[in-house]
């Protein structure tokens, strides 16, 4: 056949991260014992309560089409929670539930983007955002932070980059990978720009209760009308309340992108899951001890795991204050020798890990930081344990 299938399909990249996973799977299925540090999702199981509540969906017989952008009680909840959470006020009609959170940004990136506009990336940054900026016929252009500034964009950075065809930035906090946090001051400050020069903000707020340390997490729409109405806030259930595979984001815009993501919504996908929804409102709604209890052992996990990797002299890493992950300077270990051969790049480097140690880790030139790994430890602290014992025997092995 001579028919060309879509350049735009033929130029998306495919995630590393899920690449790691599955050659994890594959090993373990093999019989092997591997530790996966690619994990981005927690390790522990949906609350029961929230369990309970899809039981209580399918007995009932709510298994049937909901409104496409949600139904009105669970918009109802997930207005409640920003405006108790976040400090948001977001009506329910300006609300859009999605299949997830990486459909809740491909849906504002459909809304938003023209062909050729421009989407201000802050780097390291999450892979797929560049492919969604693309999918949506859009253009990432790419801040590169410091590690000297926590991985974090400052506003003077992120002007540099504007030009006439900038139509939004991409802001994540806390961050995946780094797991920093923008301040309040820090926030304000790109608030002021994107006002001053009138594009958009596209505030990914997904780790947002995964805050350590005392950390406060500020949401940018909060900090006043005219970054609000510039803002598109998103979240979802997936990290907070352990519960991934439902599949359920959310964001919170102005009316018009609302209803624009929802006539989109509409014709690709329809509603979410019904039954999910109605676990959503008992998770937004019910108790949330679990919540803070999930917190707090990721917290003891999170400084076990920066103490061990401090103590590796060929590695060198930052104090996450949020989410799940910590970032790993390996640019020691890259210009040492694994077997009389140059590590060189995390590529070989993550090879090298998961075919002769078993362990996997996620190498980060697709986050715009090559020297770098991320590490979750949204794993047992028996599996951080033997990970980090094992990533030391390979460390050990390197010549210079």
């Amino acid at each position: 056949m001579s028919l060309e299938l879509s350049k735009k399909a033929q130029a998306v990249k495919p995630s590393s991260t899920l690449a790691i996973t599955a050659k994890a799977k594959e090993l373990r299925a093999q019989g092997i014992d591997v530790v996966g540090f690619g994990a981005g999702e927690p390790d522990f199981n949906t609350p029961e309560h929230i369990c309970s509540a899809a039981v209580k969906a399918l007995e009932e017989g709510y298994t049937k089409y909901t409104p496409a952008s949600g139904s009105v009680e669970l918009r109802e909840a997930i207005s409640r929670k920003f405006k108790e959470f976040n400090g948001l006020d977001y009506k329910p009609s300006q609300i859009v539930v999605s299949n997830g959170g990486k459909h809740s940004l491909t849906n504002v990136f459909t809304a938003i983007l023209n062909p050729g506009d421009e989407v201000i990336i802050p780097a390291p940054y999450w892979l797929s955002y560049p492919e969604m900026v693309k999918l949506a016929d859009g253009v990432p252009v790419y801040v590169y932070a410091s590690e000297e500034n926590g991985f974090k964009a400052t506003a003077q950075e992120i002007a540099q980059a504007v030009t006439p065809k900038t139509k939004a930035l991409v802001l994540n906090s806390p961050s995946n990978p780094t797991g920093m946090i923008y301040t309040r001051q820090e926030l304000q400050a790109i608030a002021n720009l994107a006002v001053e020069k009138d594009f958009y903000v596209v505030a990914d707020e997904m780790y947002e209760y995964l805050t350590y340390d005392g950390e406060e997490h500020v949401s940018i729409a909060s900090l006043g009308d005219e970054i609000y109405r510039r803002t598109i806030t998103c979240s979802g259930l997936s990290k907070g309340y352990a519960m991934t595979g439902w599949r359920i984001g959310y964001t919170g815009s102005t009316e018009e992108i609302a209803k624009l993501m929802g006539a989109v919504q509409s014709h690709q996908t329809s509603n979410i899951n019904s039954i999910a929804q109605k676990a959503a409102i008992e998770a937004l709604n019910g108790p949330q001890e679990s919540v803070g209890e999930m917190r707090d052992e990721f917290n003891k996990r999170r400084t076990y795991m920066v103490k061990r990797l401090s103590e590796m002299k060929e590695l060198s890493v930052r104090e996450p204050k949020g989410a799940f992950y910590v970032f790993v300077n390996t640019e020691g270990a890259l210009e040492k020798k694994y077997k009389g051969e140059k590590v060189g790049d995390t590529t070989r480097l993550a090879e090298i890990l998961i075919n002769d140690y078993h362990v996997a880790v996620v190498p980060c030139q697709d986050f715009g930081f090559p020297t770098y790994i991320r590490l979750s430890y949204a794993i047992s602290m028996e599996q951080i344990e033997k990970g980090l014992d094992w990533i030391g025997s390979f460390l050990s092995a390197l010549e210079a």
